[in-house]
């Protein structure tokens, strides 16, 4: 397994790695101190199978710059570890394509939780995000791409999640709404898991049922 980790604290990179080891034995890291040298290394010849990447660290240019990781790297998972637990900053970095957001204070075990459902397809969102508060608690659980678990009565959805939910009851494929919505296939996939959580549903089937009580 190749990971790549930016993040300006070289203490905290040290610690990711002796984290990451847990998940796999021999896996070897690429370290970038800027977000220009985590761009290098993503333009370079080597593929990765994680990036993670924190926000605001020098030369960091705003959320696009995880999309154009993502773009550069596709099909490898971009997750955001951050001392920002702002649900702004949680729904930015998912819109710009991230396959999950971990706040820093999140408990070691949290974190091992979160990567390892990334690791298999799913999606890692802070529940607070997810529910509509202001700001992510560190210990939040995973959210998976199967959804489930009960939702609210009304349920908080951003603009762009409505959107998608819309074009999920038009009976349209992740490829059709990215499409429309001038989205990544990836983008879309977080919408659609953001989705199902917030509605209490596991798959798109039950979240067109659920969205005749959302959607005029």
């Amino acid at each position: 397994m190749n990971i790549l980790i930016g993040d300006d604290h070289l203490l905290f990179r040290e610690g990711l790695c002796r984290l990451l080891t847990q998940l796999s034995a021999d896996a070897t890291f690429t370290e970038a101190g800027t977000f220009n040298e985590a761009l290098d290394y993503a333009q370079g010849e080597q593929e990765f199978d994680l990036i993670l990447l924190d926000l605001q660290m020098p030369n960091w240019p705003g959320f696009s710059g995880i999309q154009e990781i993502c773009e550069i790297q596709a099909g490898t998972p971009v997750v955001i570890i951050s001392a920002s637990e702002s649900q702004a900053d949680v729904r930015a970095a998912l819109d710009a394509g991230a396959s999950g957001y971990i706040p820093k204070s999140s408990s070691v075990k949290i974190m091992l939780s979160a990567l390892n459902l990334v690791f298999s397809g799913g999606i890692y969102v802070p529940p607070a995000a997810i529910h509509g508060e202001g700001t992510a608690s560190g210990g939040g659980s995973a959210a998976s791409s199967g959804g489930g678990g009960g939702g609210g009565n009304s349920p908080s959805l951003t603009q762009r999640q409505r959107d998608v939910l819309r074009c999920l009851r038009e009976g349209k494929s992740n490829k059709q709404i990215a499409y429309e919505l001038g989205l990544s296939e990836g983008t879309v996939k977080i919408h659609v898991t953001a989705v199902m959580r917030s509605l209490g549903v596991r798959n798109r089937t039950q979240a067109v049922i659920a969205s005749a009580d959302i959607l005029p």
